[in-house]
């Protein structure tokens, strides 16, 4: 949460001359409501089942820069999916996260405490983002354009 993984991405797909997409906002679309109101309506599980189908798909159809929820990791099915896939993890400390994003934002799973919370789950979250991705990138005190210069670099990727 407020790694820029949305921005970079579409810097980066700009940059390589392809298409970017975001599963979350391909479930936002689909179900025609936001992800905080699914969360409150129907659970954070009903919640994972639609963003598992969404990686799914977006994996098996999509050539281009693809960004992932920062829960999609969590299932192992997702996390299978994206072995060998140029992965790379958006790296950012709590002290950045909450300058980016004052953690006040509608983050259904930071509703109490969202410093102690975010902690917890990047403590839960960390080495399963790492398990998969090829590259890791921190963010913290980064520009955009800097952090997709990194991503590049990491992947040894040359902008379109």
């Amino acid at each position: 949460m407020g790694s820029g993984k949305s921005t970079v991405g579409e810097l980066l797909a700009r940059r390589l001359g392809v298409s970017y997409r975001d599963t979350d906002a391909d479930i936002v679309a689909a179900e025609g409501r936001e992800i905080s109101d699914i969360f409150v309506t129907d659970g954070e599980e009903r919640f994972r089942e639609l963003e598992r189908a969404a990686v799914a798909a977006a994996v098996a159809g999509h050539t281009g820069v693809l960004a992932l929820g920062g829960g999609a990791i969590l299932d192992g099915s997702t996390r299978a999916a994206l072995r060998g896939l140029p992965v790379v993890y958006l790296s950012l400390e709590v002290d950045e996260a909450v300058r980016r994003t004052g953690l006040n934002q509608a983050r259904p799973l930071l509703a109490v405490n969202p410093r102690r919370q975010w902690r917890e789950l990047m403590d839960a979250r960390r080495h399963l983002y790492t398990e998969v991705a090829r590259a890791v990138v921190a963010t913290d005190e980064r520009t955009p354009d800097e952090v997709a210069d990194a991503v590049l670099a990491a992947l040894e990727l040359k902008d379109a």
